[in-house]
C-alpha cells in the first residue's frame, strides 16, 4: 500500500535519513522504531506531506505523492496522528469527532447560517456517526465532556476516533503510547488491533518495545537517520545488529 523510495532529508548540513527504503504491506501492522535521534518522526513527515524531501519518492497505492499535502493525502486514505495530542480543548469530545467529519459536509455557509432543513439532517447524521466512531474507541460515554479536562489517555483513544471519522485506509501513529501507564497501553493495543480487522492498514512510531512486538507484522528499524534492518518481530528481535544498538546485549 505505501512504499518509501530512496528518501533523504537534509535540513541545511544536517542529514536526518539518508536513503531510507521500505514498504507497508496492506492490512498490516507495522512500527517503525529507533532511539531518539533516529529519524523516525522526520519521516513520517516526509510520508504524510508536511516535509518535502531532498531525495526520494513516496508512492501509495503505486502512485507519487511525494509532494502532495496533507489534506490530499487525507482524500486518498492517508491520515496520521501526532507525538503531542492535538484537540479542540473547548469542544466536545464527540464535537472533535464531528470536525473529523467536515470532509464528509455538503451545507454551505448559507444553509448552516438559516439552519436550513437538509443542513440539519446532515448534522444529525454527522453526530451519530461520530458517536459510533467514539463507541468503536471505547470512549462514548464521553461524548458530552470538553476535550480538554480528558484524561491523557482518553484524549489518545479520541485522536485515533477522529482520525477514524475520515474512513482512512492506512492511518499513520506517532508514538501512540508515549505518556500511557500500562492499562492504557493494552487498550491501546487492543484499539490498534480492532482497527486492523476492519481492513485499515497501521504504521505507527512507537518507543514501547513490548507494544511492538506485541501488536506490529512488521517491523523497520532506524539508526541515525538510515535503515538498520527489516522482518517480522521474530526477526528484528533475533537481528544481532537490533539487539547491540537498541535492545541491549543479553
Amino acid at each position: 500500500m505505501l512504499e518509501v523510495r530512496g528518501i533523504t532529508q537534509q535540513f541545511g548540513g544536517v542529514t536526518a535519513l539518508s536513503d531510507v527504503s521500505f514498504a507497508v504491506r496492506q492490512g498490516e501492522v507495522t512500527g517503525i522504531i529507533g532511539p531518539n535521534g533516529a529519524g523516525k518522526t522526520t519521516l513520517f513527515n516526509v510520508v504524510t506531506g508536511l516535509y518535502t524531501p531532498t531525495a526520494g519518492t513516496v508512492l501509495l497505492d503505486g502512485r507519487n505523492v511525494t509532494r502532495l499535502p496533507p489534506e490530499k493525502l487525507a482524500r486518498r486514505g492517508m491520515v496520521r496522528t501526532f507525538q503531542n495530542i492535538e484537540l479542540f480543548a473547548k469542544m466536545t469530545v464527540l464535537e472533535n469527532v464531528m470536525v473529523g467529519l467536515h470532509t464528509k459536509s455538503t451545507s454551505g455557509l448559507l444553509s448552516c447560517s438559516l439552519r436550513m432543513p437538509w443542513q440539519r439532517a446532515e448534522e444529525r447524521r454527522l453526530r451519530q456517526g461520530a458517536l459510533q466512531w467514539l463507541e468503536f474507541a471505547g470512549i462514548a460515554e464521553l461524548a458530552n465532556t470538553e476535550a480538554g479536562g480528558l484524561p491523557f489517555g482518553k484524549g489518545r483513544l479520541l485522536e485515533i476516533a477522529r482520525a477514524m471519522a475520515l474512513e482512512p485506509r492506512l492511518i499513520l501513529m506517532d508514538e501512540p503510547a508515549a505518556g500511557l501507564n500500562s492499562r492504557e497501553t493494552m487498550e491501546l493495543a487492543r484499539l490498534i488491533k480492532r482497527i486492523q480487522e476492519t481492513g485499515i492498514t497501521v504504521a505507527l512510531v512507537e518507543h514501547d518495545m513490548e507494544l511492538v512486538m506485541d501488536i506490529c507484522d512488521a517491523i523497520v528499524v532506524l539508526n541515525l537517520g538510515s535503515k538498520l534492518a527489516e522482518g517480522s518481530p521474530r526477526e528484528i528481535q533475533e537481528n544481532p545488529e537490533v539487539i547491540a544498538a537498541y535492545l541491549g546485549e543479553g
